[in-house]
């Protein structure tokens, strides 16, 4: 199992399947890659590589007791790219949490280094509301969360994977074995990291990041009843700022789309990057340029 090494010593676990144009996916909180299997044996089997890491503090990833901010998690994603010799540019899938490493790697590396971009139920623009941003999600609202993460963890996450996945009185669009495989995910990271994750995609603000995207072609998927983190406040202000990105919303489903709306989700992420993930460095900026931490 490949494993690299970031800037502070934390080992990074990462699975690297297939061959052809890079492609990484980036899973949200509080999973690990596994989120993203069946996405990357149909991206495989279209001709890409898939690299798929466990974020710091998830999955089989190492715990450590700092890091967890935006510009380290980019700075992570670099280091598993050069463990894995990849220095051409990388198409980006990020989910939720993940969302906003693609933000944040497409301001820091640019359109040299970045093939495509897709923001699956994302956190991005922002996720908490403000003053100047009357969308987000009420502060009182995130404190609650962590105050029921705080009081009982695995409560909490049986409980929030349901919403999750749109699980209620009379609808469960998913299985049994579906919630027990995220919750299984969910609990193998820590407490530090489960909270300081949290704590990052809640209110870190990407919209200085947007401005980057141009140039980049880019898909936004998003579900419209995501209790989440609901459309209206993040994929529909990104597909404003961004006119020349894609969106494709699913009607009435919530956030897990990668699982709720299997098929539909890969037949749309394949379809996007096979057209779009091809392109040389030459295309776009003029020479192969590796990326870099910062």
């Amino acid at each position: 199992m490949p494993y690299a090494k970031a800037k502070d010593g934390t080992m990074l676990y990462y699975k690297d399947w297939g061959r052809g144009d890079p492609v990484v996916l980036l899973h949200g909180w509080p999973l690990t890659g596994d989120t993203f299997d069946d996405l990357a044996i149909k991206l495989v089997e279209a001709g890409k590589r898939c690299i798929i890491p466990d974020r710091r503090g998830f999955g089989r990833s190492e715990q450590p007791w700092d890091g967890y901010d935006y510009d380290t998690f980019a700075d992570d994603v670099v280091a598993i790219l050069e463990d894995a010799n990849i220095s051409q540019p990388v198409a980006l899938v990020g989910f939720s949490m993940g969302g906003g490493e693609v933000a944040r790697l497409v301001s820091r590396q640019g359109k040299g280094r970045i093939s495509a971009a897709v923001l699956a139920s994302s956190v991005v623009p922002r996720v908490v509301q403000g003053d100047d941003y009357p969308d987000g999600v009420p502060q009182a609202k995130l404190d609650e969360i962590t105050a029921q993460m705080q009081t009982d963890r695995a409560g909490f996450l049986q409980t929030f994977l349901k919403q999750f996945y749109g699980v209620g009185f009379v609808t469960q669009p998913i299985s049994d074995g579906v919630l027990d495989a995220g919750f299984h995910q969910a609990i193998m990271a820590g407490a530090r990291s489960t909270y300081a994750a949290a704590q990052a995609w809640a209110t870190t603000d990407f919209r200085g990041d947007l401005p980057a995207f141009e140039g980049i072609p880019t898909l936004i998927l998003h579900g419209t009843s995501d209790k989440n983190v609901p459309f209206e406040g993040t994929g529909k202000k990104v597909a404003e700022a961004l006119p020349h990105a894609q969106l494709i919303t699913y009607d009435g489903s919530p956030h897990g789309i990668f699982e709720t709306d299997k098929d539909r989700f890969a037949r749309d992420v394949v379809g996007f990057l096979t057209q779009n993930n091809g392109r040389k460095a030459a295309d776009q900026s003029g020479s192969a340029i590796p990326l870099t931490a910062q």
